[in-house]
C-alpha cells in the first residue's frame, strides 16, 4: 500500500460553510482545475454523496473512477476507490477542526497510486502537488462563497 502525503489549510469559514462545498460533488468541476464532470450515483440519509464517479484530466492522468464516501458529521469525510481505469488507489479524507475566531483548520489526507510504475519520490511529490492544489482551490470556493 502507498504511504499517505498530507497538506492542512486555515479556512475564513465555519466547518459547516467548508463541509457544504466538500459535500456539494456536483460542483467540483466549476472550481477545480483536473475534475471535468462528478456524477452522484447514490446518497445517504442526509442527502450527502455515497458513491460517485468522477472524469479526471490531470494532464498525463486522465481517468474515470467511482469514489465510496463515508461521512462523519460536519468534521469530517473518507473516501476509498471502488473503480478505475488508470488508478488503483485514490482513498482519502477531509479532516475539519474548529480554529474560533481564524476559521475552520481542513487537513487533507491522499493515498495515491496508478497503474503506471512510478518511482516513490515522484509519487509523493504528485500527491504532495493535488493536496496542496486541492486544498487552495477549496479554500478559493468556500471564502468566496462567504
Amino acid at each position: 500500500m502507498s504511504e499517505q502525503t498530507s497538506s492542512t489549510i486555515v479556512i475564513e469559514a465555519t466547518a459547516a460553510a467548508v463541509m457544504s462545498v466538500i459535500a456539494d460533488l456536483e460542483s467540483y468541476p466549476e472550481w477545480t482545475g483536473s475534475v471535468r464532470s462528478v456524477e452522484v450515483l447514490a446518497r445517504d440519509d442526509d442527502g450527502r454523496p455515497t458513491r460517485a464517479t468522477f472524469v479526471l484530466d490531470a494532464g498525463v492522468v486522465k481517468d474515470t473512477y467511482t469514489l465510496q464516501y463515508t461521512w462523519s458529521g460536519a468534521e469530517s469525510v473518507s473516501w476509498t476507490l471502488v473503480e478505475a481505469q488508470m488508478l488503483t488507489a485514490m482513498d482519502g479524507s477531509y479532516r475539519l477542526t474548529d480554529h474560533g475566531e481564524a476559521g475552520t483548520g481542513v487537513e487533507y489526507v491522499l493515498t495515491l497510486d496508478l497503474k503506471m510504475p512510478m518511482i516513490g519520490l515522484l509519487r509523493r511529490k504528485a500527491e504532495k502537488v493535488v493536496t496542496d492544489t486541492a486544498l487552495k482551490e477549496l479554500k478559493r470556493r468556500v471564502e468566496g462563497a462567504v
